[in-house]
């Protein structure tokens, strides 16, 4: 057999798992550990209780079973993947299940939609269908900056007005779900650009479903831009290639059309993704075989027309600001105050988040070191998986360029990663000469540590997911009565009303942010927090003070901007309560409302006189 050429587009001497039409047993034995995981799980969710969360999130409020349902889930994805005797649709049906597993707990075990920043989006949809245009930054400050990149936020309220409901708070709890399944058929694609064999694509798939922890999964527009740039990258690697694979160096009108239309959904939607694309998109233009300018040109000079024209309001502004942030690596590892966990339970899940992204690094590595055939014929892959890292240096994205960065490295390195979790590629040949052995040998096989070792690799993986998922719940997580508490304070707040709070991690925080100001004094100079801490009353008083008729000035703390403050180095929850309690005594305050999550007061206008 002569040497294949390292230019082929499809990949098919890796598949070494020749198909073979199984028994009726041999169908229904796959069943019973998929069925038994989501079982434990449907058990878990009913007997896991949420009311009150400790630093380390939900790892300790979930029920035992749901560990157990993990455990039993991956065992099985694992040998199922091994024999090559099944129908080749079980290791998905077990990928649906870790992601059910995964990203629908949380929408089945809390009544209210998690994060802040979800709150927010869901404000500026409602801010798009209550005026019904866009609007600059004279009208909304820096919310404006929403309305220039208006792309995800004009299809979700059309999504609204489709369904007939509310708002997108109805179902955005479900989002983070529903994102990753969008994920799943541009991974296989792109997967499949490179490989046919199924224990490959699968085990990567895995590996990035339990690798992608950074929580850009959220009801957010990076979810659906990021669904999209590997949308862009899956039509590219499979029609703009100049050998082999499906549609060779032929390029119809209609992928054409079809890359533009993403592009432009891209660029209209997220600032950071089309850095992000165009960067990927260069790389690949490095290997011979996707040498075609024609994605890089498109996506640039549709960039660059949407910065120039919609954007350029809040690029012109911010530009300074962007420029002198090159090259500040620092900015993206800063620590102090406001960037530090804080506690136990904070520490410790910050940790399994690193080591968990650490570990799918290294073993992309050992992948890349071991596999000496993907070298070669998946070099696009490690160019997709290595070309974000740059961006790094670009700029700090508020201290989040870390975090993108290993997001968008993430479907290359799944895919390495997963390589170094299987046996040495084999040829068919080899395959062909080995296949009688290898029934024969199964069960002997089944205790190798080839088998055991990888198994408790991704054993270990898939468990330090929900940590470095779910670890930071507690500041997540808004229960009913903390939203009933702000939106009673929003119904009453006038236009023109200011509202302060410790910080911005509470539901609704930017509700009617279009006539209502808002203001966290915990992102101020920390020597104004230090001023607030030595005379709370007064101080916060001078701060609201000014508010004009029929404007009025609310002081708000709720149990959300406790626990973020306290997690996140800032204030400690004493040290916020003595602020709660000199408010409560000073004069110039009054009690507007109060539950178990939190507290609302007024401060009393001037001389004293009641409206």
């Amino acid at each position: 057999m002569g040497q294949a050429d390292p230019t082929d587009q499809t990949v098919t001497d890796l598949s070494d798992l020749p198909p073979v039409w199984p028994g009726r047993g041999l169908f229904v034995w796959p069943a019973i550990p998929l069925l038994g995981a989501l079982a434990l799980w449907a058990y878990a969710v009913r007997h896991t209780n949420v009311s009150r969360l400790d630093d380390f999130g939900l790892v300790t409020a979930l029920h035992p079973t749901f560990w157990l349902g993990l455990v039993l889930l991956t065992a099985g994805f694992w040998f199922t993947l091994r024999a090559p005797r099944h129908r080749r649709g079980w290791p998905g049906a077990y990928v649906l299940g870790l992601l059910v597993m995964e990203r629908a707990t949380q929408a089945v075990l809390y009544p209210t939609p998690l994060y802040s920043w979800a709150w927010k989006h869901d404000e500026v949809i409602d801010h798009l269908l209550t005026s019904g245009q866009l609007q600059t930054a004279e009208q909304l400050g820096d919310m404006a900056v929403y309305d220039q990149w208006p792309g995800f936020f004009a299809a979700q309220a059309a999504l609204v007005r489709l369904l007939g409901v509310d708002s997108a708070a109805m179902y955005m709890a479900w989002w983070p779900l529903a994102s990753s399944l969008l994920l799943l058929l541009p991974l296989l694609l792109i997967y499949r650009t490179f490989t046919q064999d199924r224990r490959l694509i699968w085990t990567a798939v895995w590996l990035f479903c339990v690798g992608n922890w950074v929580g850009q999964d959220y009801f957010s527009p990076q979810s659906m831009a990021f669904a999209l740039h590997l949308a862009v990258l899956a039509v590219v690697l499979r029609r703009y290639g100049r050998s082999g694979g499906p549609g060779g160096s032929q390029r119809p009108a209609v992928w054409t059309v079809v890359l533009t239309l993403l592009v432009v959904a891209i660029v209209i939607s997220h600032q950071l993704t089309p850095g992000m694309l165009v960067v990927c998109l260069a790389a690949l233009c490095l290997t011979r075989r996707y040498r075609s300018w024609f994605p890089v040109i498109t996506t640039v000079v549709i960039f660059l027309a949407w910065c120039l024209t919609a954007a350029l309001p809040f690029l012109s502004a911010a530009l300074p600001e962007m420029i002198a942030s090159v090259g500040d690596v620092g900015a993206n590892v800063e620590t102090g105050y406001g960037a530090t966990p804080t506690g136990t339970g904070a520490v410790a899940t910050s940790w399994a988040a690193r080591l968990l992204s650490a570990s799918v690094l290294l073993l992309a590595l050992v992948g890349v070191l071991r596999q000496r055939v993907l070298r070669h014929r998946t070099m696009p892959l490690l160019l997709l998986a290595s070309a974000p890292l740059p961006m790094f240096a670009a700029s700090s994205y508020g201290s989040e360029m870390i975090f993108r960065v290993l997001m968008f490295m993430l479907p290359g390195a799944a895919f390495f990663a997963a390589a170094a979790l299987l046996p040495k590629v084999r040829t068919l040949a080899a395959d062909a000469a080995r296949e009688s052995g290898t029934r024969q040998n199964d069960v002997r096989s089944r205790l190798r540590p080839g088998v055991w070792v990888p198994l408790l690799t991704l054993l270990a993986g898939t468990l330090a997911f929900v940590p470095s998922y779910s670890g930071k719940d507690r500041i997540n997580y808004f229960p009913p009565q903390e939203v009933d508490l702000v939106r009673r304070l929003f119904d009453r707040a006038a236009p023109g009303s200011l509202v302060v709070a410790a910080d911005r991690n509470y539901p609704l925080a930017y509700a009617s942010y279009w006539n209502v100001d808002h203001y966290w004094f915990l992102e101020d100079d920390r020597r104004h927090v230090d001023q607030i801490l030595k005379d709370p009353a007064a101080v916060l008083a001078g701060d609201m003070a000014g508010v004009e008729p029929p404007g009025r000035a609310y002081f708000l703390l709720t149990q959300g901007q406790l626990a973020d403050s306290e997690m996140n180095g800032m204030l400690d929850e004493a040290q916020l309560n003595r602020v709660r309690e000199a408010i409560a005594a000073s004069p110039r305050f009054r009690l507007v409302a109060e539950n178990s999550a939190g507290v609302v007061y007024e401060l009393r206008p001037a001389g004293g006189v009641e409206r």
